[in-house]
């Protein structure tokens, strides 16, 4: 049965000729330029990612402290690569990919790699089985973030984020290198083993960390505010390595505090929403 174009209704908009070549043009535009690789932002990961083998180098060769600051530097520019990225609008698939692998050396095999060499070594199995556990908590805590970054909770992060976990352990090793500090190396190593436990346990952990990315820098803020913001950084002029630490030691007690409390008033903790919570955002 043969059939007949169908009549276009009066006062309906005429379809611009070829309109379907063009949107199609342009969805493959789109394409290939998500796929692309950007200067800017990967320049950053590369430093960070230079960084951290850096910081293998410098442990091999028992210099703990260029080795230290180096995952510090390292924590600088992954902080950085992300929002520049942002600002230009260069985000791409191949960023996120590199910057993970970046980091997984970075804060993932470089500080197991220090800690290892500067005090878990005398410990036998037992020391390089906690620079393993490390190493191991953050190549899961990277690929969970990855898998999960949609369906989280954007104000925290689930489990200790990596470069707070590697501040965590190459902070203790700065502070104790001070010539200022007289510990026992029986003690230190012991105590070693337990922050590497402890900082790859908890990367795997659902304990909920605040993540500071709810905090808006265009908002006015009081006076004390700046004060103390000038205050922090006198402090880390004075002596760095005793500031940062107590820091970190201080966010990485923080997810539990807030576990502990959100439990003790009955809440969830967990910041992946449930199937029931899903069901209820869509019905409303």
């Amino acid at each position: 049965m043969p059939t007949f174009p169908r009549r276009r209704t009066p006062g309906a908009p005429k379809t611009p000729r070829f309109a379907r070549l063009k949107r199609f043009g342009r969805r493959a535009e789109d394409r290939q330029r998500g796929r692309g690789i950007y200067l800017l932002p990967n320049a950053f990961t590369t430093g960070a990612l230079f960084c951290g083998f850096y910081a293998i180098v410098m442990a091999m060769n028992q210099r703990f402290e260029h080795a230290c600051w180096a995952v510090f530097i390292a924590m600088v520019l992954d902080g950085l690569d992300g929002r520049i990225a942002r600002l230009t609008n260069t985000q791409s698939e191949f960023g996120a990919q590199y910057d993970s692998l970046s980091d997984m050396v970075s804060f993932g095999a470089a500080p197991a790699l220090v800690i290892y060499e500067w005090s878990l070594r005398g410990l036998g199995k037992l020391g390089w089985i906690a620079a393993f556990i490390y190493c191991a908590g953050a190549a899961l805590r990277l690929a969970r973030f990855n898998t999960n970054i949609e369906v989280v909770d954007k104000r925290f992060f689930q489990g200790l984020p990596s470069p707070a976990a590697a501040a965590l352990v190459v902070g203790f090793i700065m502070m104790m290198t001070d010539p200022d500090i007289s510990v026992s190396a029986r003690k230190v190593d012991w105590v070693s083993w337990c922050i590497a436990v402890f900082a790859g346990l908890t990367m795997v952990s659902n304990v909920p960390f605040y993540s500071f990315k709810d905090v808006n820098f265009k908002k006015s803020v009081p006076f004390i505010a700046v004060f103390l913001i000038a205050l922090v950084l006198a402090l880390l002029a004075i002596d760095p390595p005793k500031v940062l630490w107590p820091i970190f030691v201080i966010y990485g007690l923080s997810g539990y505090a807030v576990y502990v409390w959100q439990k003790a008033k009955g809440k969830r903790v967990s910041i992946i929403p449930l199937d029931k919570d899903e069901e209820e955002g869509v019905r409303r």
